[in-house]
């Protein structure tokens, strides 16, 4: 796997809706921008198997990077994942990537997480953005926790390229209705 860039975002919410946060969110989202191994014609899905480990991997690489801007992993309490492929490549390339294996790893990294890593993936050309979904760690219904957060790597992806992004947060949203707590 040939990594090509490390994009770290950092959003602090202080206020939200012109309300201060009674608890300030933090949300990090840590971008790898890697070289496509499997373009034009060499993206049939025979060649899918190569991205399995690359998933794994990229857990790692940017769990950590995102978990050291959150302090310990207790300090997760969201996360989520995203994927762009550059328009040379193929949508299935992003679901193998960041699907499974990745899961895997970043559960590693943050010492748990007992529900699934929400996600979305998309073709697009350099430059787009995508919303990353987030959801609480050990319970995706939590709807205090339900947000997402919008990233773009300023000229990537290039055809040949893929974003594979994950996102932590310390938080839910600043402000949920009071109501979330009584269903």
């Amino acid at each position: 796997m040939e990594v090509l860039r490390i994009v770290t975002i950092i959003e602090d919410v202080i206020s939200e809706g012109g309300k201060k946060a009674e608890h300030q969110v933090r949300r990090v989202a840590a971008a790898a921008v890697i070289k496509n191994p499997a373009t034009g014609d060499n993206r049939s899905a025979e060649n899918l198997g190569q991205f399995a480990g690359m998933g794994k991997e990229l857990g790692y690489l940017l769990g950590k990077e995102a978990l050291s801007h959150l302090g310990e992993s207790k300090n997760v309490e969201s996360y989520g994942k995203a994927c762009i492929v550059g328009v040379n490549g193929e949508l299935e390339q992003a679901a193998i990537l960041i699907h499974k294996e990745m899961g895997i790893s970043v559960r590693e990294v943050i010492g748990g997480g007992k529900a699934g890593i929400p996600s979305t993936k998309k073709v697009g050309p350099a430059g787009v953005t995508i919303d990353v979904p987030l959801s609480f760690r050990d319970n995706s219904g939590l709807a205090t926790h339900f947000d997402s957060m919008p990233v773009l790597i300023p000229g990537a992806p290039n055809a040949d390229e893929i974003v594979v992004i994950l996102a932590f947060t310390n938080g839910g949203r600043p402000h949920p209705w009071a109501g979330w707590n009584q269903a």
